[in-house]
């Protein structure tokens, strides 16, 4: 019988046994610090502050909504102004059951929240119901800002609403939602929102133990998240994604449906910004509307950009890096923080279009082009027009 041999390329792992050494590396010394939190003393060389845990967990929270981002717009060709509204709902949705745990230890000691006391509520709405139970407060978090993406998403996507006019939408949506946010009436704190939260599952909110816990859950998430979103894009299904990205008419032609395949990425892109904002709540200790704002949806394509779109690793550095920086100037130089911001924004597009690991890669490429012996020119040992 004759032998068939199979043309197709061979099949690579996720990821290089580099870049899983170097995942692992990162991910055990980011595990480590809350460690050092909670059992090194404060007066020792080796302790990290509380401070500093809060404020990297707060960016690892950021850094899983910009991976969501990503999803959509580096590897879909969807740029969302609106990925904020998905945060935050998530947010809210964990700050409710935050709320209730309160019991009657606010300053009106009731079992209504301060701002229902102080608005004169007798009871809770109707969609407060069950939100003291953190399983189903956990149910919002998921379902909230998954039914919205996927109701707007199918409309929007079935009337191929696509450039810069679902960009606006997307911003319109966040801007109403926050307006409706804002007002009193709508039972959510108004502009104040949700704070002085006192635990969570029955821990302290604020003890080191409970903050750790927060931490690392967080790590976790944003790890799984990541090599969930490399399965994915490396997958058959991800192809198809790169395919709606770079050339959705010859896609359609040849017989795919584009609707479901950006409504799938669409709704699981918003659950995962709906999980970060979840895990940023009870971190921060606060969640308003300004959370809905345009220019925190803004900000996050910034993030994006700036790590590097396409990439997923990219908007995790981008996320770290234009915090951190807007930590630093927002304590040094707050009243330059909005310029810089737009600076960073317009030099990335002019300068670094695929972000800083684009660069990271273009400097790791020359490197090794100049390790590697150049190859030696062989002289021709026949005359011209000779045949082998």
């Amino acid at each position: 019988m004759a032998r068939t041999h199979s043309y197709a390329p061979p099949r690579r792992g996720l990821f290089t046994s580099r870049a899983w050494t170097a995942l692992v590396v990162l991910t055990a010394f980011a595990a480590a610090l809350p460690l050092l939190n909670v059992f090194v003393p404060a007066d020792s060389a080796l302790h990290v502050s509380a401070y500093a845990i809060a404020l990297i967990g707060k960016f690892m929270c950021y850094a899983i909504a910009a991976l969501a981002l990503d999803l959509v717009w580096g590897y879909t060709g969807i740029l969302s102004l609106g990925h904020g509204l998905f945060f935050a709902l998530g947010g809210y949705a964990h700050g409710m059951y935050l709320m209730r745990a309160i019991g009657r230890e606010g300053a009106y000691q009731s079992d209504l929240p301060d701002f229902m006391v102080f608005l004169d509520w007798k009871a809770y709405p109707w969609y407060w119901s069950f939100t003291d139970q953190w399983l189903y407060a956990m149910l919002l978090v998921v379902l909230v800002p998954g039914v919205l993406a996927f109701v707007f998403g199918f409309f929007a996507f079935r009337s191929r609403i696509k450039g810069v006019y679902f960009s606006i939408i997307t911003q319109a949506l966040t801007f109403a939602a926050m307006l409706l946010f804002f007002r009193n009436n709508t039972g959510f704190g108004g502009n104040n929102g949700f704070t002085d939260f006192k635990r969570v599952l029955g821990f302290p909110i604020t003890a080191p133990s409970t903050r750790a816990a927060l931490y690392l859950i967080t790590l976790a998430v944003l790890v799984g998240a990541f090599i969930g979103a490399r399965l994915l894009v490396r997958s058959k299904f991800g192809r198809v994604l790169t395919a709606v990205r770079d050339a959705e008419s010859r896609l359609m032609f040849v017989g795919y449906d584009q609707l479901w395949f950006k409504l799938f990425v669409w709704v699981g892109s918003a659950v995962l910004c709906g999980i970060a904002g979840a895990l940023y709540v009870p971190q921060v200790g606060i969640i308003n509307p300004g959370e809905m704002s345009p220019a925190n949806s803004i900000e996050m394509v910034i993030w994006v950009a700036t790590g590097g779109r396409g990439t997923l690793i990219g908007p995790i550095v981008g996320a770290f890096a234009v915090n951190g920086l807007k930590t630093w100037l927002t304590t040094t130089f707050p009243e330059v923080w909005l310029y810089a911001l737009g600076l960073v924004f317009v030099l990335v597009t002019l300068f670094l279009p695929q972000g800083l690991v684009g660069l990271f890669n273009r400097l790791t490429q020359k490197r090794r082009s100049a390790a590697e012996p150049s190859a030696p020119v062989v002289a021709a040992s026949r005359p011209i027009g000779t045949q082998s």
